[in-house]
C-alpha cells in the first residue's frame, strides 16, 4: 500500500491548458473521491496518476517513488473503468488471470489469487462463465476482481457505476465501501455523483475548470463550503441563494446578520422550516410539490423571481399561489460574497 503525493501537476493539450498546477496529498489507505461537473479534469487527473496520460508538469509520487517517467503497467496501480473492459471470449476466469498471466506469474500463484478475489467478490459460481452472460453488476464485480488480484499500492476507479441501473449502483456501491474496509487500500474514486462522494469518501477533492475548488470531509465540505460552487455541487437538493432583496423584512433579526448588496446567502433545501408566526426567513409562492413519501420537495419562486427548494417532512396546507413562509438557524446559514463566492 501507498499514499500518494501531487505537486503543481499541469496537463496541456497543445496550447490549450486543462490542469492548473494541482497540489494534493493522498494518505496511506485513504479513499479519496474525485468529483465535479463534466469537463472540470477529474478523469483526466486519475489518467496521469494511472499513466495513461503525460503529465505536463509537475511531479506525481506513489509512495516515496515519483512516477513521472514510470510505464503505467509498473506503478503499482490498478485501475477499473466505467466500461468494464472485458474480453469478450474469455471467461471470468481467464479475464481476471489475464495480467497475472502476462506477467509471467507462476500458475498457482494466480489460481489462490484469482479465487481469492472471486471469494471477497462473490463471483465464485461465474468463474467458467463469459461476460456476455453475466448482469451488469456482475461483469462489473469481474472488472474489480481483476484489479484485486494484480494486489495494488493504489486502486483507481473512474466512473465506475455509470452503466449500472439505481438499485445495482446502490448494491456495487455498497460492495466497493466494503471493499476498501477489507483490503485497507488507498483507492481513489472519479465520479460525477456527488451522492457517490459523500457516502463513499473519507476525502472528497472538488474540481472545476482543472483546478482543485476544495479538499476535505464529506462532512467538512457539506457544513462549511469553501466557496459557492462547492456549496451549490455538494448536498441533494442543491443549496438555494438568494440576493438581500430576497429576504423579508425581518429576517436580520432571525439570521443574527444583516446581509448587504454585495453577499448572497445560502440555504439548504432542508433546513427550511415552515413557519407560521412572523419569524420568516425568506417566502415563496408555491409553485409544484414532489410528494415523495418519506419527504416533501416543495417548489417555489422568491418574491424577486428567484426559484428555489424547500426539502419538509410533510408537504405544506398549502395549494398552487398561495404564499408559504421559512425559517431557519442562524448556524445553518452560508453567507458567500457576491463577486468571488467565497464564503464569509
Amino acid at each position: 500500500m501507498a499514499g500518494l503525493t501531487l505537486r503543481d501537476v499541469r496537463k496541456s493539450y497543445g496550447s490549450t491548458q486543462v490542469m492548473h498546477g494541482v497540489d494534493l496529498d493522498i494518505e496511506d489507505g485513504e479513499f479519496v473521491v474525485f468529483v465535479g461537473p463534466s469537463g472540470c479534469g477529474k478523469s483526466t487527473l486519475l489518467r496521469m496518476i494511472a499513466g495513461l496520460e503525460e503529465i505536463s508538469d509537475g511531479t506525481v509520487a506513489i509512495g516515496d517513488r515519483v512516477v513521472n517517467a514510470v510505464a503505467a503497467a509498473k506503478r503499482g496501480v490498478a485501475m477499473v473503468f466505467q466500461t468494464y473492459a472485458l474480453y469478450p471470449h474469455m471467461t471470468v476466469y481467464k479475464n481476471m488471470a489475464f495480467g497475472l498471466k502476462q506477467a509471467k506469474t507462476d500458475p498457482a500463484e494466480i489460481d489462490r489469487r484469482v479465487k481469492a478475489a472471486a471469494e471477497i467478490l462473490q463471483i465464485n459460481d461465474y468463474l467458467e462463465r463469459s461476460p456476455r452472460n453475466l448482469s451488469g453488476g456482475q461483469r462489473q464485480r469481474v472488472a474489480i476482481g481483476r484489479a484485486i488480484v494484480r494486489d495494488p499500492e493504489v486502486f483507481l476507479f473512474d466512473e465506475p457505476l455509470s452503466n449500472l441501473d439505481a438499485a445495482l449502483r446502490v448494491q456495487t456501491r455498497l460492495e466497493i465501501a466494503r471493499l476498501h474496509q477489507r483490503l485497507k487500500t488507498t483507492m481513489i474514486y472519479v465520479t460525477h455523483d456527488q451522492v457517490e462522494a459523500m457516502t463513499l469518501a473519507d476525502k472528497i477533492v472538488v474540481l472545476r475548470d482543472g483546478r482543485i475548488e476544495q479538499v476535505g470531509s464529506p462532512i467538512e465540505l457539506y457544513e462549511r463550503p469553501a466557496n459557492a460552487f462547492v456549496a451549490q455541487f455538494i448536498g441533494s437538493p442543491k443549496m438555494n441563494f438568494f440576493s438581500d432583496s430576497d429576504l423579508t423584512e425581518g429576517a436580520a433579526a432571525y439570521l443574527g446578520r444583516t446581509i448587504n448588496a454585495e453577499e448572497e446567502v445560502g440555504l439548504r433545501p432542508e433546513h427550511l422550516v415552515p413557519v407560521t408566526d412572523g419569524t420568516a426567513v425568506i417566502e415563496g409562492r408555491l409553485e409544484l410539490v414532489e410528494n415523495l413519501g418519506e419527504y416533501a420537495l416543495v417548489h417555489l419562486v422568491s418574491q424577486s423571481g428567484v426559484e428555489f427548494i424547500a426539502k419538509t417532512e410533510k408537504p405544506p396546507a398549502a395549494t398552487k399561489g398561495d404564499t408559504v413562509a421559512f425559517t431557519i438557524k442562524p448556524e445553518l446559514v452560508h453567507v458567500f460574497d457576491r463577486a468571488s463566492g467565497l464564503r464569509k
